[in-house]
């Protein structure tokens, strides 16, 4: 009997096992789902990207925000401004010493207004006109060739708050 034990046990051996080939068919698959993979990936690396890119611009334009936050409140504050300035031109016709606390007062709103970033734009008589940074009212006849195309007048001061123009400067220009 122990022999048929052995002889049970030998015919229980299986063959060697082979690996079978991928059909074709797998093979398919595999290549699709590659693909497929590929083209999630480029999505996701492209949809990355675009947010990185949102994330900068949104950064800038909440910086640009700030920095012209006050525009509207300066752009308000200029007419009072140019008054000031009109006024403290005709001291000379009056008493100084009767509006010294009003040149104290135009003083701390010109230092307010500063620090808050308003700068007045520079420009004088003779500089060449340039419709980028100045508003013509008016052309006028020059005296002589040399004024022509030049700022003979400035009628209303121009401002800027950081680099950005609130107001353009507003001049005479000889023709």
């Amino acid at each position: 009997m122990v022999q048929n034990k052995k002889s049970s046990v030998s015919s229980k051996k299986k063959a060697p096992v082979r690996k079978k080939k991928a059909k074709p068919d797998q093979s398919k698959l595999i290549d699709d789902l590659k693909n497929s993979l590929e083209q999630e990936r480029d999505k996701y690396l492209r949809l990355f990207a675009e947010f990185e890119n949102f994330k900068k611009r949104t950064s800038r334009e909440r910086v640009e925000l700030f920095k012209t936050a006050g525009q509207e409140v300066m752009s308000s504050l200029l007419p009072v401004l140019d008054d000031f300035d009109r006024a403290t031109s005709q001291v000379s016709k009056i008493g100084e010493k009767d509006i010294e606390g009003f040149i104290l007062i135009k003083n701390k709103f010109d230092d307010i207004l500063k620090s808050n970033g308003l700068t007045e734009t520079k420009i004088k008589i003779g500089d060449a006109f340039d419709a980028e940074i100045h508003e013509a009212i008016t052309q006028i006849p020059a005296q002589d060739d040399s004024q022509k195309g030049k700022i003979i007048d400035i009628v209303e001061k121009g401002y800027q708050l950081g680099e950005k123009i609130i107001r353009y400067p507003k001049v005479v220009v000889g023709q």
